[in-house]
């Protein structure tokens, strides 16, 4: 992919506005303080985060406050763990989150990301729009090798099943 490139899988986007950036957005049918809670709360990000139907979140740490940490390990079908973790760099509770992002297995440790998500109100939908900010080219190039699109689309399938079970909305 180059730069500017963009692709649709599922209801999410990706698009490659930088050659450090990738950019993903996805409406959800709910207002944005759901989505910002389902987004940040262990009880909930328990259920998403892991991607795909194989694998599982094993550890969920979140101190959301400025300078807290989070950290999650996700264990997929054959038992290999896969750990990240990062800081909080910014909170508007429900309008923006910006923290940062390790892959922390070698030599990826190596390479922090800085995150930034916007939960933007649309006529009491929501447009989630996080944008992944890599330290160099190669660092994006290898997390877009890295099936994050697969995995981005079906954690953020599973989100859109947590909020519409925590949205008050009647669905028509």
């Amino acid at each position: 992919m180059v730069a500017g490139a963009a692709t649709s899988n599922s209801k999410l986007s990706l698009t490659l506005p930088s050659d450090r950036e990738i950019v993903l957005a996805r409406d959800f049918n709910a207002p944005r303080r759901l989505v910002f809670e389902a987004w940040t709360k262990r009880e909930h990000v328990m259920q998403w985060w892991a991607g795909c139907d194989d694998n599982a979140l094993t550890v969920c740490e979140i101190d959301l406050q400025v300078g807290g940490a989070w950290h999650f390990v996700v264990r997929g079908p054959d038992g290999q763990e896969y750990p990240f973790k990062g800081v909080y760099r910014e909170i508007l509770a429900p309008e923006r989150l910006v923290h940062t992002q390790i892959f922390d297995v070698e030599p990826y440790a190596r390479s922090e990301a800085l995150v930034s998500v916007i939960f933007e109100d649309v006529g009491g939908r929501t447009r989630l729009t996080q944008t992944i900010l890599h330290p160099t080219k190669e660092a994006r190039d290898e997390h877009l090798r890295s099936g994050m699109q697969t995995g981005a689309s079906a954690s953020l399938d599973r989100l859109d099943a947590i909020v519409q079970r925590l949205s008050p909305v009647t669905q028509l």
